[in-house]
């Protein structure tokens, strides 16, 4: 069996509100739509589903938000992260890019208005994200995205150097871009408050229910579980990387790419008004990234990929982390400790965007999130939902294709191409005669 990092270590485990009660699935119940995971793209389908009247039964294998939705460090900042736009719209052609670029640059709308509307508890602050520029040289591709994301209706500027320091707090950026719809949450909260309003609009969703099976039964299909069955007219697969069985191969067309996250003891005070003063989410502008915004305590919630030792030597790990943070805000005088550190999985597809998979008549299989999971989960629901009302493939976001295996070369892939980054980093920065941060 497939085994994933342990769940009940995680900083939004210990924090966010209780879950709704839930319990596995017995015995046989019918529904229009079957969904199977409850992360954010099974959950915001079947709450899209539900407010129009369609029966819905999601299922999920452990617990609401245990996959990435409740590992994920809680950024919700609406943007694509390895292509620019006009990469993108090359990549997809039209009208699929276009589209989808709508989705996720209006997601941040999706987010506010669940949360707002369903009254979900979940940390939501929504005080933009900052990418900084760690040489001047990247002040240019800045106004470029800002050109870009402008024109179809984003909310972004460039910073200069001045501006970028009061914002952040830190002194190492030579400017930065903002985007001023970015927010972030307490990302299980947020699972789990979708839950409840999946319930309170009429869905149904069971716990401890994992996937065995799912064939055709009359005109619809049974999904299997070990204690029960759904009968269903569609089925919507929307597991992630946390795929298990359910379909066969499905668990085939993507990549696991490990990430982790970790949190600080909570900041005095008067740390935290000269640190992230306005509570954004920052990026360091790194390739090999460094990812950092506040907890509701006042904690430091940071995440990386794992290189190398990183990720593997845990207290090599920690200085890491420690020492990127300090040499980001010098202010900082007292020693940092990760109170809590946990790691999640991503489902990586080699073009970073999700793969909307046509696997029978009836039954559609969602996969590739590749890391982009609070505003891209979200925003998913809306194409599945379509798809689950009957909306023609062609005027949908996503291009319907057929199950397709990830290629060989993503065992290895993503793991060089961080390297790639990190070298990269290294050379621009010091081409620039600008100072590189510990252990780059």
């Amino acid at each position: 069996m497939t085994r994933f990092s342990p769940f009940e270590t995680t900083l939004w485990y210990a924090t966010a509100t209780p879950a709704v009660e839930t319990r596995e699935l017995q015995g046989i119940v019918k529904a229009d739509v079957c969904i199977v995971g409850g992360g954010y793209t099974g959950l915001t389908t079947a709450l899209e589903l539900a407010r129009d009247g369609i029966s819905v039964v999601l299922l999920e294998r452990e617990e609401v938000g245990f996959g990435g939705s409740g590992r994920n460090a809680g950024h919700c900042t609406p943007t694509f992260t390895h292509y620019s736009l006009p990469e993108l719209r090359k990549m997809l052609g039209e009208p699929w890019a276009e589209r989808l670029i709508a989705r996720q640059t209006r997601a941040n709308d999706r987010v506010s208005s669940m949360i707002e509307r369903y009254q979900i508890q979940c940390e939501w602050q929504q005080n933009g994200y900052v990418m900084g520029a760690p040489y001047p040289g990247m002040m240019k591709a800045i106004e470029e995205k800002v050109r870009t994301y402008n024109a179809v209706g984003a909310k972004t500027r460039a910073l200069d150097r001045d501006e970028v320091a009061r914002i952040t707090g830190s002194p190492r950026f030579y400017g930065g871009w903002l985007h001023e719809e970015a927010g972030h949450l307490n990302p299980l909260g947020y699972a789990r408050g979708l839950a409840r309003a999946v319930i309170q609009e009429g869905g149904v969703v069971h716990k401890n229910s994992p996937v065995t099976g799912c064939e055709r039964e009359g005109a619809g299909w049974a999904i299997r579980t070990p204690k029960g069955k759904v009968v269903a007219d569609k089925v919507i697969f929307a597991t992630g990387a946390y795929t298990v069985g359910g379909w066969p191969r499905l668990d085939q067309t993507f990549k696991i790419q490990r990430v982790f996250v970790a949190a600080t003891q909570p900041l005095s005070e008067d740390e935290r008004r000269s640190i992230l003063p306005q509570n954004t989410t920052i990026h360091d502008g790194r390739g090999d990234i460094y990812v950092y915004k506040y907890n509701a305590e006042g904690r430091i919630v940071a995440s990386m990929f794992p290189m190398g030792r990183r990720g593997r030597d845990m207290d090599y790990t920690r200085t890491v982390m420690s020492d990127r943070l300090k040499w980001l805000h010098p202010q900082i005088s007292q020693d940092i400790r990760w109170e809590y550190f946990w790691f999640g999985e991503l489902d990586m597809q080699y073009r970073t965007v999700p793969r909307l998979y046509d696997l029978a008549a009836g039954v559609v299989a969602l996969t590739g999130l590749s890391g982009r999971g609070v505003p891209t989960g979200s925003m998913l629901g809306g194409i599945l939902s379509e798809w689950a009302r009957g909306v023609p493939q062609s005027d949908l976001s996503l291009k319907l294709e057929p199950l397709s295996a990830a290629p060989f070369y993503m065992n290895f892939g993503p793991q060089l191409t961080l390297r790639y980054y990190r070298v990269t980093d290294w050379i621009k920065t010091r081409l620039a005669g600008t100072p590189l941060p510990p252990h780059a």
